[in-house]
């Protein structure tokens, strides 16, 4: 009876760490989500904001995630549960604060490990960029980051898709690739993320 007992003890520990897990994981993606709509609400009225309030604005919401990135790090150091859960979003905020994606809705969606929801977005793109509603230059970099998101989430990508990375790479994300090919580099992934933020500062 006693042994009955203990089992039930362990596995009640066992939900409660996973319960604590998720939540902890959605508190992480509500910040994010916060996050990332401030960098699109700056982009959408961009146009209204003399450029230095723009880019004002912009290093502080850089300096906000760099600030979260740095919590999530901690939070994560030491517990393979939340490395599992989390990794994608380390990822992705690393990709936001090195400028290596700019656009926060793929960033979002990396973020939450959702390549499905990546691969429909692209679909859109295409389509869009086909019948003239999308520009050509902002296309190709929408469609780097996407490939980009897909690769780190292991996701296979077409010989087609492999040839468009390798032709139109900028040097930023070709860093970012490089860097977080080894996810333990703590130290280079935190150096290119605050030169990420210097170049804000120019």
């Amino acid at each position: 009876m006693n042994l009955a007992a203990s089992g039930n003890k362990g596995g009640s520990m066992a939900s409660r760490g996973k319960s604590e897990t998720g939540k902890l994981k959605q508190n992480m993606e509500e910040q994010l989500d916060r996050l990332m709509q401030q960098l699109q609400d700056l982009e959408e009225c961009r146009d209204d904001l003399e450029e230095e309030e723009y880019e004002e604005t912009k290093k502080e919401t850089l300096e906000q995630l760099n600030e979260f990135n740095e919590s999530l790090k901690k939070m994560v150091t030491g517990n393979m549960t939340l490395v599992d859960e989390l990794g994608g979003m380390q990822l992705a905020i690393q990709a936001a604060i090195s400028q290596a994606f700019k656009t926060p809705e793929v960033i979002r969606m990396f973020a939450k490990k959702q390549p499905g929801q990546l691969r429909t977005r692209l679909a859109e793109m295409d389509r869009d960029v086909m019948v003239g509603k999308l520009l050509r230059d902002v296309y190709t970099q929408q469609k780097l980051e996407i490939l980009t998101a897909l690769r780190k989430l292991g996701e296979k990508l077409t010989v087609e898709d492999e040839t468009f990375l390798a032709e139109n790479v900028t040097a930023t994300l070709s860093q970012f690739e490089k860097i977080t090919a080894d996810l333990g580099s703590e130290d280079k992934i935190m150096a290119l993320a605050s030169s990420g933020v210097e170049k804000t500062k120019v």
